[in-house]
């Protein structure tokens, strides 16, 4: 049977509306002996049963896994993770034998996008035979082992291994012990097919799950506008813009990123679409200092900076990083080029980045359209009750 904690009063409005998150202020009381992690039983003030979720130490205190009465066993994994595949396959991200609804093979996709599919605190990216899962919360950390054999078992003979990497999104207060390794199988075939392109992913150390799949559509847009084009791939990390760019017909794609590491895993992906094709070069430099000491060298700029602002305490310095860089974007592109820019920071919203790349355009005096705007792909589905969920923003812009 599972413990219970009981509501304030008045604090069950946002359950009532779906929201999957119920903060510790909303809380009365515990039942005693409730650990970090368990399964717990969401009751109002007058004992009616409201939600089930994962207990959590922090300002989070539930994370709401169904607002029925149901048991979290095996069946409720199992499907669960069967219909966050179905999702996949609706939108042909996943595709059956024989099945050509995209033009490029893709073996690379998110198979759980957290609250988005209803499993709040748990991210799967699937990179060809390997899934690679990510705990975000002390209960699904705890639950690893059950979720990983109700994975196996929904994809089938789909999966050969399971990578399991939350040594540094779990909370260090927990003092859980927990290590990155294989749960399920084991591989050293790390190379996964993104529409057709072929990337090596670093689950090992790289950052996230290893690749950065939510630009999977963003890359593709970006491959339309390369042909004859001068690319600057700022913070290029793995080079995903940069490879794309030059399926796409670019002139000369140059990448900057200030790890050496990520310099390192261009040039593999590069090299490894690409061999031996001199349009390319990556430099290890700070982005700021890059686009300092090269004026008017490039006519398609992509700024897609790691987050700056990643709580609510730090959005008015990241909305003033946001605008710098983008005053530099836009003082250094050719007249007629296009910016691609994006904020993946979830406590900017689309309003906020917007302001701030209205605010760099004004400053640096040049004439700006609004081409697209770009968002997360639909394998990163959100939860319309979770609108917390939308996190990646980005503008496609043409500069006079």
């Amino acid at each position: 049977m599972y413990k219970q904690v009981y509501l304030k009063r008045g604090k069950e409005d946002s359950l009532l509306r779906f929201h999957p998150w119920i903060f510790s202020g909303a809380i009365n009381k515990i039942e005693e002996g409730l650990e970090e992690g368990d399964i717990v039983r969401v009751m109002t003030h007058d004992n009616k049963f409201i939600a089930i979720g994962h207990f959590q130490i922090g300002s989070i205190a539930v994370r709401v896994l169904s607002f029925h009465d149901v048991a979290i066993d095996d069946e409720f994994w199992e499907n669960r993770l069967r219909a966050a595949l179905l999702v996949r396959r609706s939108i042909g991200v996943v595709r059956e034998q024989g099945d050509e609804i995209r033009p490029y093979p893709n073996t690379t996709y998110r198979l759980v996008h957290g609250e988005g599919d209803n499993l709040p605190g748990l991210v799967i990216d699937v990179y060809g035979k390997t899934a690679v899962m990510q705990a975000h919360s002390v209960g699904m950390h705890v639950c690893r082992e059950v979720i990983a054999k109700a994975l196996v078992k929904v994809m089938d003979d789909q999966l050969d291994s399971i990578y399991y990497k939350s040594e540094t999104t779990l909370p260090y207060k927990a003092e859980l012990g927990q290590e990155n390794g294989f749960i399920y199988g084991d591989t050293d075939n790390n190379i996964a097919i993104e529409n057709g392109l072929k990337f090596h992913i670093d689950w090992l150390m790289g950052q996230k799950t290893g690749f950065f799949i939510d630009q999977r559509e963003n890359r593709s847009l970006l491959e339309r506008y390369a042909k004859g084009r001068s690319v600057l791939n700022m913070f290029c990390y793995t080079g995903g813009f940069s490879v794309y760019a030059m399926r796409g017909g670019a002139e000369v794609v140059h990448s900057v990123d200030s790890s050496a590491k990520a310099i390192e895993l261009t040039n593999r992906n590069v090299d490894f679409n690409f061999p031996g094709d001199s349009r390319h070069e990556a430099i290890c430099e700070d982005a700021f200092k890059y686009l300092d000491d090269h004026d008017g060298k490039y006519d398609l700029i992509v700024l897609d900076p790691p987050a700056f602002a990643k709580h609510r305490k730090a959005l008015k310095n990241g909305l003033r990083g946001y605008t710098r860089l983008n005053v530099k974007g836009f003082e250094k592109i050719k007249p007629g080029g296009i910016l691609f820019t994006f904020s993946c920071s979830q406590v900017v919203t689309k309003d906020n980045f917007r302001q701030a790349v209205f605010t760099a355009a004004a400053q640096a005096g040049r004439k700006v359209r609004i081409l697209h705007q770009l968002h997360q792909p639909a394998d990163h589905p959100i939860n319309i009750y979770h609108p917390e969920g939308e996190y990646l923003k980005g503008l496609v812009l043409y500069v006079e």
